[in-house]
């Protein structure tokens, strides 16, 4: 009989973190989530963990206690509303990486387009250099050089970088607190994008899912592995909001530009403001991940088509 895997999850209450733990279930992993206040038994998901475990991702012996027996860290916690980067992010992985060295288990750590900079675009490969303009995307690319760093005594990862966010867990993301306005009726969206410039978007399931299948090929997999997630590529902005429209039944729904000049006028006074600012780039030049390797390992990646992708984020919404 083969033993079960165990995953510990932290951040299994946001968005890519609940979609990781639940696409590891249906693989045949047993998942434990790690929360400072974990749900009350009752209001457990059935595609959550199978175990909560109280603790703090920013103290070590809570991760390592959590990761008592594990295979697999996943490292996809974040502090909320993008408050104190600077100070919590790396700390954290940190602990990440003490534990997954202490038990043996491969960390997962789900990337980010913030690595890098236009010089790079528009069709960026694994091996393109990360050379980020901002202060989050620096952040991020600490992350990964930890990771790298550590695979020189044995530490075990695995990075699937992917496109802006969108999925039926809500979370920080451009698609939920950008676009549309959640939990009521929809009557306008808000795109943040240049007219005709392209963007990358990831639908959750998916990604994880995508996630899920490269594990299922540990045996092949190095030390540091990078992938790339296709997801969905928006060629010119207009499928994302067509699939809105679409969805809503609604094709007159109008369509507002983003206020970037708002944004910058409360960017002092609001964390989140200032950090969603840092990434207007991001939506006047055209970034799309080569997901050629990811494809070449799997054979197609899991593709959700846009908008049953839509209409499940909206229904999450309760949009």
């Amino acid at each position: 009989m083969k033993q079960q895997r165990i995953a510990l999850v932290l951040g299994a209450n946001g968005g890519i973190g609940g979609e990781l733990g639940a696409a590891l279930k249906r693989h045949g992993w047993q998942v434990r989530g790690l929360a400072r206040k974990p749900p009350a038994t009752g209001a457990v998901d059935a595609t959550g963990p199978d175990q909560w475990i109280a603790g703090d991702a920013m103290r070590a012996e809570d991760v390592r206690r959590a990761a008592e027996g594990v295979a697999l860290i996943v490292h996809a916690v974040n502090p909320p509303g993008y408050r104190d980067w600077d100070l919590l992010v790396l700390p954290m992985l940190e602990n990440s990486i003490a534990a997954a060295r202490a038990v043996s288990a491969r960390i997962v750590l789900p990337g980010t387009v913030y690595n890098y900079g236009p010089e790079t675009f528009p069709l960026v490969d694994e091996s393109a250099p990360q050379q980020p303009l901002t202060r989050k995307g620096a952040i991020r690319a600490r992350m990964e050089q930890a990771l790298r760093d550590a695979s020189a005594d044995g530490v075990r990862s695995l990075i699937v970088r992917a496109g802006d966010f969108f999925g039926p867990r809500p979370g920080n993301n451009w698609f939920s607190q950008g676009l549309v306005k959640p939990g009521g009726a929809i009557k306008s969206i808000t795109y943040p994008g240049a007219p005709g410039v392209g963007h990358n978007w990831a639908y959750l399931p998916d990604l994880a899912e995508t996630v899920a299948q490269l594990l299922e090929r540990e045996d092949r997999l190095s030390v540091f592995e990078t992938f790339h997630f296709g997801g969905h590529w928006d060629a010119d902005g207009t499928a994302m909001v067509g699939a809105i429209r679409q969805v809503l039944q609604q094709p007159a729904l109008p369509v507002r530009s983003f206020p970037w000049a708002i944004l910058t006028l409360l960017a002092p006074f609001k964390t989140l403001f200032r950090e969603m600012r840092e990434m207007r780039y991001l939506w006047r030049q055209p970034l799309q991940l080569d997901n050629r390797r990811l494809v070449d390992w799997l054979g197609a990646e899991p593709h959700t088509p846009l908008e049953l992708a839509v209409r499940r984020t909206l229904e999450g919404l309760a949009a």
